[in-house]
């Protein structure tokens, strides 16, 4: 039972940290601590209403899309459609960029080539198509596509330059956490 408390304590341990110092900003600064309790709450029930439509879609293509399909079209073979897939299916998603992370380790237990999910990401984290077209409208058709293609460059430059900067040590220690992953 002690081993068991011990261990929750320490996989808590960043949650239990900010606990205590929004307890202790409510008690010491009462306004404040209102304040981060209010921001807390609100930031909790934007993550329960985003997460659970990505947990769903993620069931389903961790159902539906076969292994050797996702090599096919995204593993290490899969050139430049594995690239435009992965940028597309970073830029048509919905949601804040932490809803991501779950999606690329299915990609990776799904034998994802390590570049494309971090396209992927970098995708996620850019060029959502509702910002693009916000961009046109507002700022000019000009500056949106001087910014998507410079996204686009430096999206895959960091990709590929960061899957050959880790060690094949790496490379598998990534594969083997996404697939110990539930």
């Amino acid at each position: 039972m002690k081993d068991e408390i011990i261990k929750l304590v320490k996989r808590y341990k960043t949650f239990i940290l900010l606990l205590s110092i929004n307890i202790a900003a409510l008690v010491l600064f009462p306004s404040m601590g209102r304040k981060a309790f209010q921001l807390t709450g609100s930031n909790i029930l934007e993550m329960l209403s985003v997460l659970p439509p990505i947990f769903i879609l993620l069931g389903l293509l961790d159902v539906w899309v076969k292994r050797e399909t996702m090599i096919k079209y995204m593993g290490d073979n899969s050139g430049m459609i594995g690239v435009l897939l992965a940028f597309f299916l970073g830029s048509a998603a919905a949601g804040p960029l932490y809803a991501a992370f779950p999606v690329a380790g299915v990609l990776l237990k799904k034998g994802s080539k390590l570049s494309n999910v971090f396209v992927m990401l970098g995708a996620w984290s850019t060029t959502k198509i509702p910002l693009i077209l916000f961009e046109a409208s507002a700022l000019g058709l000009k500056f949106m596509l001087v910014r998507f293609v410079m996204d686009l460059i430096g999206i895959v430059m960091i990709a590929y330059i960061t899957e050959k900067s880790l060690t094949q040590k790496d490379r598998d220690s990534i594969y083997q956490q996404a697939q110990q992953s539930k």
